[in-house]
């Protein structure tokens, strides 16, 4: 059942990073349902190409843009951008979902990707950001959510690169959103714990290899931190962006929207 109304992104034209894998997926097909424009991208060609074969049972071929781009190059960034800007217009919207996960403790991190973490989850969105954020400025118009994490709020064990990754945007989602709204752009970011996606699952796997006990285990000793006693689902994270998108959320400027089934309270 629908959450939201059909028409309640029409005329906004939307891009969504990061849109191949579970949380950006699910977004999409929100998205479109609300009637939005959207442009999706991700590096995985043929999983993009499936994600637009579903998205046309919801919305047509004239609202849809895919460029599959590699953020971490500027030439992608500048080729995504013109690409969605000549078929859809001006970018209204912004959802930075895409990012990679990992790492280890401190004593056993390589630089090298301490170095990649940052380049991936960070800076690569901040650049195609600061460009699409040009153009809002322009327009005096625009909302921004980043997809951050729990981990962008709190520490745990094992998890130093990662965590400063996802500090990083958090910081700059605040910074960014008191100094965007005064041009009428709207940032703010969700902070979803575990998802039920290929991440968390390769995050449950680690774990299980590092403590030796199975990956069912692994599992449920994560859910028994949680007082909701379950992952949370793409769709709800998916919701949650959705809703910061529309003009339901207009005072609502630099914040992080937790959504972690009562794991982290505060």
């Amino acid at each position: 059942m629908a959450v939201f109304a059909k028409d309640a992104l029409k005329h906004r034209h939307i891009l969504i990073t990061g849109a191949t894998g579970g949380i950006g997926w699910k977004t999409a097909k929100v998205l479109a349902g609300m009637g939005a424009k959207l442009t999706i991208t991700g590096r995985n060609t043929e999983k993009l190409n499936q994600l637009k074969v579903e998205l046309y049972e919801i919305t047509n071929a004239t609202n849809l843009c895919a460029v599959a781009a590699d953020l971490s190059s500027e030439e992608d960034r500048k080729k995504l951008i013109e690409t969605a800007e000549e078929k859809l217009g001006f970018i209204s919207g912004l959802v930075n979902v895409a990012g990679i996960s990992g790492g280890s403790t401190v004593d056993q991190l390589d630089v090298e990707d301490v170095k990649k973490m940052m380049e991936v989850n960070y800076f690569a969105t901040f650049s195609l950001t600061q460009a699409i954020y040009q153009k809002m400025i322009e327009q005096g118009k625009g909302s921004i959510v980043n997809v951050s994490s729990l981990s962008g709020l709190r520490g745990t064990h094992g998890n130093s690169a990662y965590a400063a990754s996802k500090f990083a945007m958090i910081g700059w989602t605040q910074s960014m959103a008191v100094e965007a709204i005064q041009h009428k752009v709207r940032v703010n970011a969700v902070c979803p714990g575990y998802v039920n996606t290929e991440m968390a699952r390769n995050g449950f796997e680690k774990k299980a290899e590092r403590h030796h006990i199975s990956f069912e285990e692994a599992k449920q000793n994560s859910l028994d931190t949680i007082p909701s006693g379950r992952l949370t689902e793409p769709v709800e994270v998916a919701n949650s962006i959705a809703f910061l998108l529309t003009d339901a959320a207009k005072n609502i400027v630099g914040e992080s929207l937790k959504i972690s089934g009562g794991n982290v309270m505060r």
